[in-house]
């Protein structure tokens, strides 16, 4: 009888009850017992969930306050020194993630190619890792045991976790190998004790990247130390999101239980089955990154050329990741059009798939080709001419244009949406309130945003995005071929939720997407009012994007509609434009061999959208949590004027590769984190500028927050900006 794995699952819950009690919290309007309460419901809730699915091995330690990363970062006890004077277990925790008063947050990156961001552990030479702590793991353990489950237990793995952290010492990771591996002992010891049979499932993407031969070489080292450790315990090492191959071939000969794929995003997994070895292979079949229904008919297929290679009774089939990446259920979506909801499925959707599947399989009842999905004609699209001269020819047609002072400030685009704010959109939303009533407010908001800039003395001014709910929601809810969700939220860190549109079908412009807005508040100042816009490749990656066609047929659909609003911002006189590529990085591909074919088609899109601007129209793009050293090339291609980064957390490592690079554009490092509440002071900030002035000539210095302000309170932003601007005179 063949048996069903589910990798990990989401933890926000289905009505977003961790963040509400996460943020109250954090607000001091309820104590840390409010939050202990929501998270034991919704561990319970969602095992339950699990199992009346059927479903054999079930996680725990999958559910996190925070990020996972973060967790084991605790779990180790590899606390960075700058945080070990607070006493209380719970302010250290949520100081690491957000920073407070005394504390910087410690840095945060997507994780691999995802919009899911991590806490970036802090490592240096010589750490011994001498605190292990696995009381978190034992906890949701012994709940998930009362609550009738015997769970497997999620870890991330070690060479994961030494890989994606962070050496602050610039010391080698490679020579932290050994204390983090016998610390991952220790860890396995501890649990050991918890009882008999216990899987552990170490959770190792960074196997899905292309892998140097000395790290093949610690992978087997760690592995063959790992799998004996206890006889109580069964190891399964899952790796996800594209092949891992040259890992298997290492994996197949270690003492481990289990290996896990990805057969969705990693159909080369095939070729890797020779060297599994007679272990349980955990199939990844259900996708768990997207929220489109599998095809049965091809998925029972591609099961079928598995088992050519491993035995039936050796196969466990799983979802290909851990479904932590997809909404809830569409069990709450009343609102969507039949023919988008009878297409889509959600973490629970999938448990139901997963069933089904493996339903077909002990059977062996092939699926029939009727029931695969409709595919959806694309639109054809011709393609737009770049027409931009060089660089240094817009320069100085910029320069005399804009009259800037030396070191610009500007913003990312957002300001705070405050309660009020939300409200009235959603009141429009709802028919509660005419159509000018609602256009009345924001009118006024994107006035007062205005006149707060102009006293701040910022020099290039935004009109605050108040009609936006998501930079990307908000142009899809315009645009041909997308469809909305009520709930389909999604963690993408923290507390922090986003609702990705489902793009369906083709896409077409079908009217003004920012115009009015941009233009209404270009009429209440003399100061540049930059036009804000979202590019190609980010409402691709930040949307579930239709299946059935390639991406790059569908970025060209919706470059040709960017492109027609750039046009449409420049002829009502909008100097600055910026066309925000933040998710440009996240959607590498993790495998080499595949990076020049997506580099090609997301630049090309990118200067699809912008080829129509004039040369003294300013193009600005923004770029957030990215390492750069390996896109520098491609980002020059892409020819923005201005490009603006997260620095913040990162101190001048990204600023470095552009000096290295003689990247000769604009560049707008930010010199705060949003992402804390934290007001760094004028003296801090001052010192990020001569930092940055370490590695670039001014005369290619912005000065700027490193993302959109959003999120923040309109104190705190006033606070932060006031004393980012004094900075800038002091460096004036």
């Amino acid at each position: 009888m063949s048996q069903t794995y589910v990798t990990g699952f989401p933890r926000i819950g289905e009505k977003r009850e961790l963040k509400f009690a996460l943020e109250a919290y954090w607000a001091g309007k309820t104590d840390f017992e409010a939050v202990k309460s929501v998270a034991k419901t919704l561990k319970n809730r969602h095992w339950n969930y699990q199992k009346e699915h059927h479903i054999d091995f079930i996680s725990c330690n999958d559910f996190s306050l925070y990020d996972i990363m973060l967790d084991t970062t605790v779990m180790l006890g590899a606390i960075p020194p700058r945080f070990e004077n607070i006493d209380d277990k719970i302010d250290c925790y949520f100081a690491m993630a957000r920073g407070d008063d005394d504390h910087a947050a410690m840095e945060m990156t997507k994780w691999f190619n995802t919009n899911y961001h991590y806490i970036v552990p802090e490592l240096h030479a010589n750490m011994n890792f001498s605190h292990v702590n696995i009381s978190k793991i034992a906890e949701e353990f012994i709940e998930a045991k009362a609550q009738g489950v015997h769970p497997k237990i999620n870890l991330v793995g070690p060479l994961t976790f030494l890989f994606l952290s962070n050496a602050v010492d610039g010391s080698d990771l490679y020579s932290l190998f050994d204390a983090v591996v016998t610390a991952y002992v220790k860890v396995l010891y501890a649990i050991s004790s918890l009882g008999e049979n216990i899987v552990v499932q170490f959770d190792e993407p960074l196997f899905a990247k292309t892998l140097e031969p000395k790290f093949l070489s610690l992978l087997k080292i760690a592995y063959e130390r790992l799998g004996v450790v206890s006889p109580n315990l069964k190891i399964a090492v899952v790796t996800y999101f594209d092949r891992a191959n040259e890992a298997v071939e290492i994996l197949g000969n270690c003492p481990i239980w289990a290996i896990g794929l990805d057969f969705v995003y990693g159909e080369e997994n095939l070729d890797a089955l020779l060297h599994v070895n007679n272990k349980i292979l955990i199939a990844g079949m259900i996708d768990g990154r997207n929220v489109w229904k599998s095809n049965a008919f091809k998925t029972y297929e591609l099961l079928e050329k598995i088992s050519e290679k491993i035995d039936d009774n050796h196969i466990i089939l799983s979802t290909s990741c851990s479904l932590l990446h997809v909404p809830f259920s569409t069990k709450f979506e009343e609102k969507l059009a039949p023919e988008v909801k009878s297409r889509l499925s959600f973490a629970l959707e999938k448990l139901v798939e997963l069933e089904q599947l493996n339903t077909l399989w002990e059977k062996k009842e092939k699926p029939t080709i009727s029931a695969c999905t409709q595919k959806v004609p694309p639109l054809q699209t011709s393609g737009i001419a770049y027409t931009r001269s060089p660089y240094a020819t817009r320069f100085a047609l910029q320069q005399k244009a804009l009259n800037l002072p030396l070191f610009p400030t500007t913003t990312i685009g957002s300001f705070p949406q405050t309660k009020e704010t939300r409200a009235v959109r959603n009141a429009y939303k709802k028919g509660e309130i005419s159509r000018e009533q609602y256009e009345s407010s924001l009118k006024e908001s994107i006035k007062a945003c205005v006149e707060f800039q102009e006293e701040l003395g910022l020099d290039v001014l935004v009109h605050g995005e108040f009609e936006r709910n998501d930079m990307v929601e908000y142009f899809g809810e315009l645009l041909e071929g997308f469809a909305f969700s009520e709930n389909g939220w999604v963690q993408s860190y923290g507390s922090r939720c986003v609702k990705p549109p489902l793009l369906y079908g083709s896409v077409r412009r079908k009217q003004p997407l920012s115009v009015d807005w941009t233009v209404y508040a270009q009429s209440l100042t003399e100061k540049p009012m930059k036009g804000m816009l979202t590019g190609p490749v980010t409402i691709l990656n930040w949307s579930f994007v239709r299946n059935d066609i390639p991406k790059s047929e569908v970025a060209f659909e919706v470059a040709n509609a960017i492109s027609e609003e750039v046009d449409e911002l420049q002829r009502h006189d909008i100097q600055i434009i910026q066309v925000d590529e933040a998710a440009f990085k996240e959607g590498y591909p993790l495998r080499e061999e595949k990076i020049k074919a997506y580099e090609k088609w997301a630049v090309e899109s990118f200067k699809a959208s912008i080829g129509i601007a004039w040369d003294q129209t300013q193009i600005h793009t923004h770029m957030c949590y990215s390492n750069f050293n390996d896109i520098i090339d491609t980002i020059e291609r892409m020819d923005a004027d201005v490009i603006t980064i997260e620095t913040s957390r990162s101190g001048n490592k990204l600023l470095k590769v552009f000096q290295k690079a003689n990247y000769r554009a604009q560049i707008g490092p930010g010199v705060y984190d949003i992402h804390s509440p934290r007001v760094p002071s004028v003296e801090e900030m001052s010192e990020q500028i001569k930092a940055c002035l370490q590695v670039l000539p001014k005369e290619q210095l912005w000065i700027n927050p490193d993302c959109g302000l959003k999120t923040r309170g309109w104190s705190e932003t006033k606070a932060a900006l006031t004393n980012m601007i004094k900075a800038v005179q002091l460096a004036r």
